[in-house]
């Protein structure tokens, strides 16, 4: 179920928190609130779990919403601790009787194909002015926006654009969003990856994949 990190398995995490979703390593729930005191009040609760706990979501709070994410960074991934939040928070959810909506879920990445990653990160991190640790990814340290990560080629290909879009989404959201994105034009381009990604197209040829955690353990 675990690896010697402590970090579960995704299904394994997602089994254990069935009204939350594992996006890009972390665990996610999507609350509608109605109206911003009621969302504003929940955040106080789930402050109150996290101080007792000593282990502290990301929070996302609008008008009617609130998004919350929980992952263990020290080992990047998630944990037992997370899953132990995230009861809390289902309870305090349940009590307040208020709904999840897993289907408003969305992280967004930037992927950019390169024959040399190491060339271009150094740009790319000095324009968005993130840390830069010889990794393939480059992430905002305030998780505000989306992560530009690298993929490596091993031949150009220039027929097709070097940048695309990694749209990560619930699992059980991705049939829904890749049948919208077919009849708005699209095309898909590969499912040999799927469900771990779709491969799609505008009309144009720009490219999308349609991502979830599934099939990558």
């Amino acid at each position: 179920m675990d690896d010697s990190s402590g970090v579960l398995k995704r299904a394994a995490a997602s089994a254990a928190l069935p009204t939350w979703r594992n996006l890009l390593g972390r665990m996610h729930l999507s609350v509608a609130t109605g109206d911003f005191a009621t969302a504003l009040a929940l955040v106080d609760r789930v402050g109150a779990i996290a101080e007792e706990q000593g282990h502290h979501p990301e929070i996302d709070l609008r008008w009617g919403r609130v998004h919350i994410a929980t992952g263990s960074h020290d080992v990047g991934g998630v944990t037992e601790r997370d899953i132990r939040l995230g009861k809390a928070i289902d309870a305090v959810v349940q009590e307040m009787s208020l709904t999840s909506q897993p289907g408003r879920l969305t992280e967004v990445e930037i992927a950019i194909d390169a024959m040399d990653r190491d060339a271009i990160r150094p740009f790319w991190a000095a324009v968005l002015d993130r840390p830069d640790n010889g990794g393939d990814e480059l992430v905002d340290p305030d998780r505000v926006g989306p992560a530009v990560w690298f993929q490596q080629m091993d031949s150009p290909r220039p027929q097709r654009n070097r940048i695309h879009l990694d749209v990560t989404v619930s699992h059980d959201e991705a049939p829904g969003r890749l049948a919208r994105a077919l009849a708005a034009g699209g095309r898909l381009v590969s499912d040999v990856r799927a469900p771990a990604f779709w491969v799609l197209a505008d009309a144009e040829g720009n490219e999308a994949c349609i991502c979830t955690w599934q099939s990558r353990d």
